[in-house]
């Protein structure tokens, strides 16, 4: 059986590098658990560490942390959709926002509920996803900030996650000049510019980051260590959290090309034919997981003497050579993952999570 080891004494390091790193920056942070699709056990796991800001995409994953401990604050960021907004109100204390309607609908719940929502709200910088353009961004703030049991805690940004476009010391200056010009020209005061994700932390590692930045929303280094800039492993952080476990659940020597007629596989693939391999053969293993779990191209040989031949629904095929190792039926064979490959394995049922 499959299984997902997270390493708690890893996992725990980078917390505590990251923390120290936003501590001398005088950064505030909260962590994006959306990658962990609500398993309350690895929730737990964030929660023991000490940290009091938890960020999710799914208002239910947020509901859990509530259960597990009312007193982190929660923030749904990605703005909120009209038909679930009783939930947002009931369980995140914070949301992210770009929709003026939406706010007012928002505005709307909160007084029913008896409760304050604050909001981030974001601006577009450039990547095109959610966000206020900047020139209408004095208007929408205020037809916002009189709306009753509402508070606009931030004006926030999101980079590199649709186009790819990376954040700059101009860009990140920007929005903190918005945030200025908002608290001159209307006499508020909005704690949060909350323009910083993980491909946001090598501008502040290289003393970079706008003085005006105060607030990260952090996921994919806490997890796999990593500078997505430079696509390397940070100093001093560990790209192993977590590690797949695959049985080996049949173990045979078999050419290496196919035999008959050839047609679409079920993935719509047409296996392209290396003729000069006819009459050789290898060791391949099937694995216990497929792409019901994952896609393959998303997964790290741990063991680099293999390489991953392809998948159905239900098993991973992998070349083993001439087998040097001596795998056999029932050994594991171990994955590094890639975020959307561990994205995928805790979003799936069929694997186990455990804690090591």
């Amino acid at each position: 059986m499959a299984f997902l080891n997270l390493y708690r004494d890893k996992l725990k390091a980078n917390f505590e590098f990251l923390k120290n790193e936003f501590e001398v920056n005088d950064v505030s942070w909260g962590i994006v658990s959306k990658i962990l699709c609500g398993n309350r056990m690895y929730l737990q796991e964030l929660i023991n560490m000490g940290t009091n800001e938890i960020h999710d995409s799914r208002i239910s994953n947020l509901a859990k942390v509530k259960e597990l401990n009312p007193d982190v604050q929660t923030v749904y960021i990605k703005p909120p959709s009209k038909r679930n907004l009783g939930d947002v109100v009931r369980y995140a204390d914070v949301s992210l926002n770009s929709e003026l309607n939406t706010i007012r609908w928002i505005s709307d719940e909160a007084v029913k509920q008896d409760r304050w929502h604050k909001i981030i709200i974001m601006v577009e910088t450039g990547d095109l996803r959610e966000g206020v353009m900047g020139d209408h961004l004095l208007d929408f703030y205020a037809k916002v900030f009189e709306l009753p049991n509402i508070e606009v805690i931030g004006l926030g940004t999101n980079l590199n996650c649709l186009n790819g476009v990376l954040p700059s010391a101009d860009k990140l200056i920007q929005l903190s000049l918005y945030k200025q010009i908002i608290e001159l020209k209307f006499n508020k005061k909005i704690p949060w510019v909350s323009a910083g994700t993980s491909v946001t932390i090598p501008l502040m590692l290289r003393k970079q980051l706008p003085k005006g930045v105060n607030h990260f929303r952090i996921g994919e280094t806490l997890y796999f260590g990593v500078d997505l800039v430079e696509e390397k492993t940070i100093e001093g952080m560990h790209s192993n959290v977590f590690e797949l476990f695959a049985e080996i659940i049949e173990m045979q020597e078999k050419p290496l090309l196919p035999t008959g007629t050839l047609a679409a596989n079920p993935q719509g693939e047409v296996l392209e034919i290396d003729t000069s391999l006819y009459g050789q053969s290898s060791f391949r293993a099937i694995l216990d997981l497929g792409l019901l779990d994952v896609d393959p191209k998303y997964l790290i040989p741990d063991d680099g003497a293999f390489e991953i031949l392809g998948a159905s629904s239900d098993m991973i095929i992998i070349n083993l050579g001439e087998n040097p190792k001596n795998y056999k039926v029932g050994d594991l064979i171990k994955f590094q993952l890639k975020y959307m490959g561990a994205l995928a394995i805790l979003n799936s049922s069929y694997i186990e999570k455990r804690v090591v």
